[in-house]
């Protein structure tokens, strides 16, 4: 009894055995293609065709996915192998297969007309510091911004220049100047912008008229919105204001995630216009078509008409001088005789 169990045992660890390894072992006529890179595995064997009509359509494609699956498994633990934090991790080589990109490749930025220049003359920008020595109140200062060094704008006294006009106030003065580089800067930032996206302004913001025209103004608002950081998402619009014509529109793509049925309506539509043979007719456009043709040929036989009706009265006109003539020569002749 003792060694009817034990062989028992053994024959049924052995089954357990033969079940795991038949569950990791796939045989193919073929061997697959794999691109471990990419997790790929082609599999180009035929299809047994008796096997596919005889079993369910799912449970067959079920079955050859579970096994590509296996062997693309299986092929990934052939390569080398680590252990990470507990956990066994496998070096993925380099992908073989070029995928389709999900959207198009960002187009470069375009350049402004100071890195344009830099390029051309070869400068090449070198990072200043954000601290430097500062002589008056001798210690280390932020190069820009707030408690900067060198800050004209706290002097309580500013010295009259020797040309200058005494009695002008240099703190205004300087206040202008300073006012004047923002507005020179924003007006080189908004012409930098309107050439990245190919759009045509006058070299200083309006053209120098006492009434500028209404496609002006709409131009010149539509670039002062879009010079904002939301590029015009956030401003009010005005009372009345329509929106600005011959302005190129954002592309919308579709959303990758989400409902797809407007996708699918799409793609429909476009394999049944595809696979009909005939034509697609527009009804209104022939008809359209065909009373143009029917105007143009009735304009062309009224023209022919006059054409006819202008040289018969020509003709008509030449026969009557010559007439009269011959009647002035006859009568001539007998007054003679």
């Amino acid at each position: 009894m003792a060694a009817s169990s034990v062989e028992d045992m053994l024959a049924k660890v052995e089954r357990e055995e033969a079940e795991k390894r038949s569950s990791i072992s796939v045989y193919k006529s073929m061997d697959l293609e794999f691109d471990l890179g990419n997790l790929l595995a082609t599999d180009k064997n035929s299809i047994d065709i008796r096997e596919f009509r005889k079993s369910p359509k799912d449970e067959f494609l079920c079955g050859l996915a579970r096994d590509n699956t296996q062997l693309l498994i299986n092929s990934i633990w052939q390569l080398p192998i680590e252990r990470v934090e507990e956990a066994v991790v496998g070096k993925l080589p380099d992908p073989t297969t070029r995928l389709p990109r999900e959207k198009p490749v960002p187009k470069a930025k375009p350049l402004t007309r100071w890195e344009q220049f830099a390029k051309l003359k070869g400068i090449k920008k070198k990072k200043k510091t954000n601290l430097v020595w500062d002589e008056v109140s001798k210690e280390w200062k932020r190069r820009w911004g707030y408690n900067r060094a060198k800050d004209n704008t706290k002097e309580w006294l500013i010295e009259v220049p020797d040309k200058a006009d005494p009695i002008e106030d240099q703190f205004a003065k300087r206040i202008k100047a300073k006012k004047e580089r923002v507005a020179k800067n924003e007006l080189n930032r908004l012409r930098n912008i309107a050439r990245s996206q190919k759009i045509k302004i006058p070299g200083t913001g309006l053209p120098p008229s006492s009434q500028p025209s209404k496609i002006e103004l709409g131009k010149a608002l539509h670039i002062a919105k879009m010079s904002t950081a939301s590029v015009g998402k956030f401003q009010d619009k005005l009372a009345k204001e329509k929106e600005p014509r011959n302005i190129g529109k954002k592309r919308k793509f579709l959303p990758v995630i989400g409902d797809f049925s407007a996708e699918k309506q799409k793609q429909l539509e476009l394999l049944k216009l595809m696979d009909n043979k005939k034509p697609k007719l527009d009804v209104t456009k022939a008809v359209n078509k065909q009373m143009r043709e029917e105007d143009a040929a009735s304009a062309a036989l009224r023209r022919k008409k006059d054409i006819k009706g202008r040289r018969g009265k020509g003709r008509g006109k030449d026969k009557r001088h010559k007439g009269a003539k011959q009647a002035v020569r006859h009568g001539s002749k007998s007054r003679k005789s």
